[in-house]
Formats: structure tokens, sequence, C-alpha cells
């Protein structure tokens, strides 16, 4: 069943209990591209810009009571997540998001319409642009919405996820501050560490990078709202722009202000692409971090096998008993998925074209998109892997009793040329370091005890 719908270019048929409007549909039609949805975040997102619209328009006495209210209480509806399913718009579609912004715009419009059993598309009591999308324009709207949409979505995923993740491995990190072990540089043997310190270095590297989003986020507080079309605030009231500044930020209990300069923040979204540079350093930590556990784990015996990570599935449908790193594969496709959006927002952040960046719509669909894939991979492997980590004791213990790279703390004793030598020595003859330096006689062999011992050469960190 269907009904007719009427815009500015006529009558359009649309689902009959759809509670979105003629534009809604015309872009279902004409945008048939690809699976990717408008993210629920961003539509979230403009409906608290459309209720705290509503209420500055009428502090302003540009609307009445009663509408106020019905557009209030339809958004508050929207954000509670009652509508998901009228939000049917592809991420492909004006790089504006007009499309968008028009759909909550219709959508506002009928829930309040069905409330007072007036026909779907009547416009009564509320119209989609004169009166819910009053002082604003997409071009204002839908930069704001992904800049709360992304705060917002960080603050309540992310960041707590990271948290807990760099607290697990400050567990391990002191757990294991005196597991001695071999260090590697190329890849090859190197001087020691304990694995406490090998695992700070991933929460340390985690720490920062925690720290540079928390950091850049600053500039994502200044919204572009009230400078409508291009800038200039044509259609707004004054003082529109910092009021509702204001009830975003009471109602999100974020520090929310208008931009000073919103041209900037309109024509370029470059607090947007920088965002998007933190999660992508964020994901290189990662890829490093997964790649480090992969390689230490390798194994069980003709590879490192350092570490034993927790047995969750069979990894081959040929060879019984095969385990493998799995939750760091999956970290690494998430990683590797994140570089590339990442490349993706930066060009999309140099498209804007005099007064309007019109890729809006593919810089908040790939940065929230990031921040949810980063996050659930980040879950998946605190809880699949990382709580489960055990060190390989006796492996560990060997690597270290064979590694002659001990020979480096002889070097400021005897000389790095001396030295040298008992390593090339025992590498050839296949000797342990203290037989190799008894046939050289470099040096006394209390003297060779007291210098090769693990325990004085990891330092204090």
């Amino acid at each position: 069943m269907k009904r007719l719908e009427k815009d500015s270019l006529g009558s359009i048929s649309v689902p009959e209990d759809a509670l979105w409007g003629a534009q809604t549909q015309r872009s279902i039609l004409n945008f048939a591209i690809g699976d990717e949805v408008v993210p629920l975040e961003i539509i979230y997102a403009i409906a608290q810009i459309k209720a705290s619209a509503a209420r500055v328009n009428y502090h302003l006495g540009l609307i009445d009571k009663d509408i106020a209210q019905f557009i209030t209480e339809a958004s508050s509806e929207i954000i509670a997540g009652k509508h998901n399913d009228q939000f049917p718009l592809k991420v492909w579609q004006t790089g504006s998001g007009t499309q968008t912004n028009m759909n909550v715009n219709e959508v506002i419009s009928n829930i309040a319409s069905k409330r007072l059993n007036n026909p779907l598309g009547s416009f009564d009591p509320l119209h989609p642009n004169d009166h819910v999308n009053r002082s604003q324009s997409t071009n204002d709207v839908f930069p704001a919405a992904i800049q709360i949409a992304t705060i917002l979505n960080l603050k309540k995923t992310l960041i707590p996820e990271l948290k807990k993740l760099i607290d697990l491995f400050h567990q391990k990190s002191h757990e294991w501050k005196d597991l001695i072990k071999i260090g590697r540089t190329h890849l090859q043997d190197a001087v020691p560490l304990t694995l406490g310190q090998e695992v700070s270095a991933w929460s340390s590297q985690l720490e920062t990078a925690l720290k540079r989003i928390e950091i850049n986020l600053e500039e994502l507080y200044l919204l572009p709202l009230g400078g409508t079309a291009i800038g200039t605030g044509i259609n707004a009231p004054e003082n529109f722009d910092n009021l509702i500044a204001l009830d975003i930020s009471r109602n999100t209990n974020l520090p929310f202000e208008t931009a000073a300069n919103k041209f900037a923040i309109m024509a370029s979204h470059d607090g947007l692409v920088n965002i998007m540079s933190q999660l992508k350093l964020l994901a290189v930590t990662f890829l490093k971090i997964v790649n480090d556990l992969r390689l230490l784990s390798c194994g069980p015996r003709a590879g490192l096998s350092e570490l034993q990570l927790p047995a969750n599935e069979p990894g081959s449908s040929i060879m019984p008993g095969k385990i493998n790193p799995t939750q760091c594969e999956a970290m690494a496709m998430v990683c590797t998925q994140i570089i590339g959006m990442d490349t993706s927002v930066s060009i999309a952040g140099s498209g804007g074209h005099l007064q309007m960046n019109v890729y809006k719509p593919l810089i908040g669909y790939n940065i929230l998109k990031s921040i949810n894939l980063i996050q659930n991979a980040c879950k998946s492997c605190r809880e699949n892997m990382i709580e489960g980590i055990q060190p390989n004791k006796a492996n560990i213990k060997q690597y270290l009793d064979n590694s002659l790279m001990l020979v480096t703390a002889l070097a400021p004793s005897i000389g790095y040329e001396k030295a040298s030598k008992i390593a090339q020595l025992a590498h050839e003859k296949n000797l342990s370091l203290k037989e190799a330096s008894s046939q050289l006689n470099y040096i006394e062999p209390e003297e060779f005890d007291n210098l090769i011992n693990p325990k004085f050469m990891v330092g204090t960190n």
C-alpha cells in the first residue's frame, strides 16, 4: 500500500506506514548504491540537534510551545531508538547529507502527525522545513552531528575499552616484572629484558594513543550550528549559535560551544580528519602489538613459543590439533581496514570546494565505523586472548641461557673486539659463552660470572 507525499518537485508514492516522506523516498530511489546506510549514531545526533533547535527557537519566539514540544518529544523517541527502521538512506548520497537531514525532519513531522491521528504526510502540526529545520541548514547540521556522534561514541565505547586493556597490560607487566628473557632486534637475538618490560611497551603505546585521541577531541567541541548555509547565519536569529551549543552541552554534559569561525568548520572538516588520523595511529599501535604477540607465540615446537595463547578454536580443517593466533589476525585485519579508511577520509577532507565539503557522509561513516570496529576488536582481544596469555618459562629460560648476546656485558671490561671474538667462537664451535671465554682467556672466570648475569642487564625501568 502506498500514499502520495509532496515536496518542491511534486508528488511521489511512499509506503503507507513509513514515517519518512517525499525527499527520503526520492533518495531511496536515486541512491540505491551499496549496503552502507548512514550510521544511527549520526541520526541520533541530528535528532539531538533538532530538539535543541526547537527549544532555542521557542525561547527566541520563532515557534510556539506546542510546536517545540512536538519536536522535542519526537526527537527523544528517535534518540531512544524507537524508530531505527525509519532511516534507510545510504551513505552514498549527496555529499552534504541533505537527504538524511530531511529524512530526520520528515520522520519527526510524521511522528507528531501520528500522535494527533492526522494523516501521515499532512505536515500537521509540524512542517519538516518550516518547523523542524527552523534556523538550520543541512550544511551546519550534518557536520555538527558527525562531531557530536564521534565524541559520544569515543567516550562511551572505545575510550573505556582502551582503559580496560591498558589496565590489563599493566597487571601483566607487574606479574612478569622478574621474568627475564632475551630481547630481539632485527628479529635477531639481542640483550635481555624482562617480559614485564616488554609488555610495558605495549601499555605505554596504548596510553599515548589514548592521550592523542583525548587531546584531539577538543577541536570537535566547536560546533558550526548557526552558520546555516555557508557560515553567514542567514535565516538564523541572533545568538542562535551560542544558545544551541549551550543547550546541546547541557543535554550531553559535554563542553560544546559555538565555533568562532563557522566558514572554516563548514568548508573543511580538518578536526574530523584529524581524529580519524588518531584512530589510524591507534590501529598502527595495535597492529604492532598483535604482530609481536603472534611472533612470540609462534610454534609450538618450531617457533619461539615464549608465550602461550588461549586455544579458542581448532586452527585447521586438515591438520589435527593445530591452534592459530586468530585474535591477532582479526585485530590485524581491523587495523588494516582502518588504515585504508583513514586514507579515504584524508582524501575526502581535501574535497572542500569553496564554502562546503561534499564528502560529509563518507567522513562520518568511516570515523564511526572505525571506532566501532576497533572497540569490538579490542574487547575481543582482551577477553579471548590477552586475559589468558601465559609465559612459557622453560623456553624463555632456554633462549636466555643460550644467547650469545649476553657477551655485550663484557665489552666495557675487555673491549668490543675481544667480546666479539668470544661470541664468534661460541657460535662457530657451538660452545657456551663461558667455554669460549675460557679458551680465549680474555677475562677471569670469576669476573665473567659477575658480569654475565642477566639480572644486572635489564636496568631499573
